[in-house]
């Protein structure tokens, strides 16, 4: 791959207020008290980089580059987890292309950072199959890196709300995932949802980390076998939606890498059809990640239930008119994404439980 030169500053992009605060307010639950929401950190915590081209790991590459000295600095001497988005282990679209994947180990490799893991616990099925389905493997080997199955580390056992009981149920949590040590990258994708309208940085992360037992498959797996995942969902689109919020204090990534080269509408996040975008987005702040890459989709971040909920919080920054954005014009490379066919019943998340 060759080296590109690095993006330039090209000064504030100023659009909408945040919005979603009075939908947030319509429906509320007190946070978990182990999950208390810690401030966003000032630093590059409003800077996003947004980065077009024909090449993919080359506009990962550039967009990480933006930030070269302050991304070097975060990581210090902790290990480096880059966590794949693989809810499908045999459909490309659904999952992190090896080419995001080569563009994080490139930029990762510029600025000396060696103790590198490609770790994940795949929705549908084996990971280290989906691994070698999506070329991870000799992406590793290229470059040193290590490939782990989640569901074969230690685990924690987290607690959910399930909107069904009104009770928290324990789901057991990847310790890779959850451990500070840790430095974690979500290299995502942009990809609608058929519940909570657009998977990103944030979701990457938090459905990830819950394990399936050994011989799980979506079909034609070992029977008995167990998956958590679900358990994150909260039985409903209110649940999903609170659940997101309540567990990404802990469950959060480090740096926010989101693939937009090729996109997924309509019925994400495995069922939904190709978009060509060619576009790359990257902040230290995830939240300010997702809120970018929601309006690139043309998604009215309104309607994002649990991105409102984080940035009520105060988990990152939501405000789009308070968000650097560094190299190309958001304005530049919008697509409105066809959203999933369920869009209509999603909202329920903004009425009041008794409406």
């Amino acid at each position: 791959m060759t080296t590109p030169s690095t993006t330039t500053r090209r000064g504030f992009i100023r659009t909408s207020l945040l919005g979603g605060a009075a939908a947030m307010a319509a429906w509320r639950l007190p946070a978990l008290s182990a999950l208390a929401a810690p401030a966003a950190s000032a630093k590059n915590a409003c800077c996003v980089a947004l980065t077009a081209g024909n090449d993919r790991a080359d506009i990962i590459f550039r967009s990480l580059c933006s930030f070269k000295k302050e991304i070097a600095a975060a990581i210090g001497k902790r290990r480096v987890v880059i966590k794949p988005n693989n809810v499908s282990i045999d459909r490309q679209l659904a999952a992190s292309h090896a080419g995001s994947i080569e563009g994080i180990l490139e930029f990762l490799k510029s600025i000396g950072k060696t103790n590198v893991v490609i770790a994940e616990s795949a929705a549908s099925g084996p990971t280290l199959e989906g691994f070698a389905n999506f070329g991870y493997d000799k992406l590793a080997g290229k470059y040193g890196a290590k490939l782990m199955d989640l569901d074969q580390q230690e685990v924690e056992m987290v607690y959910a709300f399930d909107e069904k009981d009104f009770r928290p149920h324990g789901i057991r949590m990847s310790k890779v995932l959850l451990d500070p040590n840790n430095f974690i990258i979500s290299a995502a994708k942009f990809k609608t949802h058929d519940r909570v309208v657009a998977t990103l940085s944030l979701k990457n992360i938090i459905v990830g980390a819950p394990i399936k037992d050994p011989g799980f498959r979506w079909s034609g797996g070992k029977a008995g076998a167990k998956n958590d995942k679900p358990l994150t969902h909260g039985n409903g689109f209110r649940g999903i939606n609170y659940n997101l919020y309540a567990l990404a204090p802990r469950l959060h990534p480090h740096l926010a890498v989101i693939d937009g080269y090729e996109g997924m509408e309509g019925n994400g996040p495995v069922g939904g059809t190709p978009v060509d975008h060619k576009v790359a987005v990257v902040s230290l702040d995830w939240l300010a990640a997702d809120r970018v890459a929601v309006e690139l989709m043309g998604i009215d971040y309104t309607k994002v239930g649990y991105l409102n909920f984080c940035a009520q919080a105060g988990l990152g920054q939501g405000d789009l008119s308070k968000i650097e954005v560094v190299g190309a014009k958001i304005a530049d490379h919008i697509k409105k994404y066809k959203l999933s066919d369920n869009f209509d019943q999603q909202m329920i998340w903004m009425k009041t439980a008794s409406a």
